[in-house]
């Protein structure tokens, strides 16, 4: 009897079979000339994947968990508060923000994050330590030139005494700053959603169904139309104001992110974007300064200042390689574009809402395009009846509940102001 049999199954009613690997024992039950497999199982543990490969499966699974806390980004909000230019800021940027400082974070996609060569005098891992601690750097005379023929690599060459020298210190806090940027961004949409208070939210609770008549009651209606003409008439103006105030802050945040990444980047990035771009359409480019490696090159040289054997100060060189860059590089060329894309539409969003809230034809404009088949006359009724934060709630509850529920909504508060401004017409002429 050898090992594999004493754990075999003492059933009599199954049969040993062995596969082409002795440690796996079948079970199997005759059913005439057929048999059915009922049971496999391992006698020794099964065969385990190399440790490396489980490292790389183990990172990945911790970098896609990384992923999975954005999900809570994407999902669709009870309430619709805000407008697409908000959610560009509060959503979109955020993350692809996070996205980015999960990316150049990930080694198993990018590898360790600087590798260095040197003559071999010093341990390679104490070199790259101290290279990533106090830096690299190239020399500007040995920007321009064909890699291999006149330069080593871009920027990589022997300094002299007067050579402009650029140190590379930013690459230790790329994944900070953008972590950074995204909550800066995503801040007016929390201060947006604290000054909200969840208003719209309990105004369109299950007004939004389109089998809206189980909710939409004769008591309902009677409740809203009292909210927007009795009890809370001329109360709101702080609520637009508010979102206006937001939406400020989302242009100004566009702006000064740029002059945040340019201080970042040493006074580079604000012609980052223009720069690479006729870089791409150069035709001799081995002629000019590439702005990606000037900014975030591949290979850089470091400095190592040591002592000898007899206490003598030693000077070594290292060349470095820093493969992030090739990942920096694309991020901020696409982050140079976006914020400017962000500045236009906020700019624009923020000279719209200023003339829907100076100008009385704008709203009823607005009106009318979200209560379809309404009357001109109720539309500038309600509008010169409410202020411009009632009409800005009224405006927010539209996205939120089912249009036919609004269109009526709209009808009651028309009908009830033109019955009021008509009786205080008719009491002016009676005092005059």
């Amino acid at each position: 009897m050898t090992k594999y049999d004493r754990a075999l199954p003492q059933s009599r009613d199954c049969f040993k079979v062995y596969g082409d690997q002795p440690s796996l024992i079948y079970c199997i039950v005759p059913l005439g000339r057929w048999v059915r497999l009922i049971s496999r199982q391992y006698l020794v543990d099964p065969p385990q994947p190399p440790a490396r490969d489980r490292r790389h499966a183990l990172e990945t699974r911790k970098m896609l968990d990384l992923f999975d806390s954005l999900k809570a980004l994407l999902q669709e909000e009870t309430a619709r508060v805000d407008n697409i230019v908000f959610r560009l800021h509060s959503r979109a940027t955020v993350i692809l923000l996070s996205a980015c400082a999960i990316l150049v974070t990930a080694k198993q996609y990018i590898g360790e994050p600087i590798s260095c060569i040197t003559d071999g005098t010093i341990d390679k891992d104490s070199v790259n330590a101290y290279c990533w601690i106090y830096s690299t750097f190239t020399v500007s005379r040995h920007l321009t030139g064909i890699p291999g023929i006149s330069v080593a690599s871009p920027g990589v060459g022997q300094a002299l005494e007067g050579d402009e020298i650029h140190q590379h210190r930013y690459y230790q806090w790329v994944c900070f700053v953008l972590v950074l940027q995204a909550l800066m961004f995503y801040t007016p949409r929390a201060l947006w959603g604290v000054w909200e208070r969840g208003t719209v939210r309990l105004l369109s609770v299950n007004l939004d169904n389109p089998f809206y008549r189980d909710e939409w009651t004769k008591e309902r209606r009677n409740q809203l139309v009292e909210y927007f003409a009795i009890t809370n008439l001329h109360t709101h103006n702080f609520y637009a104001f508010r979102f206006l105030t937001c939406e400020i802050l989302n242009f100004c945040n566009a702006i000064g992110q740029m002059y945040l990444l340019d201080v970042f980047l040493e006074g580079q990035f604000t012609k980052y974007g223009p720069a690479v771009t006729a870089f791409a359409i150069e035709s001799r480019p081995f002629q000019r300064v590439d702005p990606m490696t000037r900014l975030f090159p591949k290979m850089t040289k470091c400095t190592i200042h040591t002592f000898g054997a007899s206490g003598s100060p030693q000077t070594r060189d290292a060349l470095c390689v820093l493969p992030l860059n090739v990942v920096n590089e694309k991020i901020f060329v696409f982050i140079w574009f976006w914020l400017v894309f962000l500045a236009a539409v906020s700019g624009l969003a923020v000279v719209y809402r200023m003339i829907v809230f100076s100008q009385p034809w704008a709203r009823v404009y607005l009106l009318r395009a979200t209560a379809q088949l309404i009357p001109r006359s109720q539309a500038e009724t309600i509008v010169q009846t409410f202020d411009i934060g009632d009409w800005f709630l009224l405006h927010q509850l539209s996205h939120n509940i089912n249009p036919i529920v609004f269109w009526e909504l709209v009808n009651e508060l028309a009908s009830k102001f033109s019955g009021k401004l008509a009786k205080e017409k008719v009491e002016s002429l009676e005092f005059i």
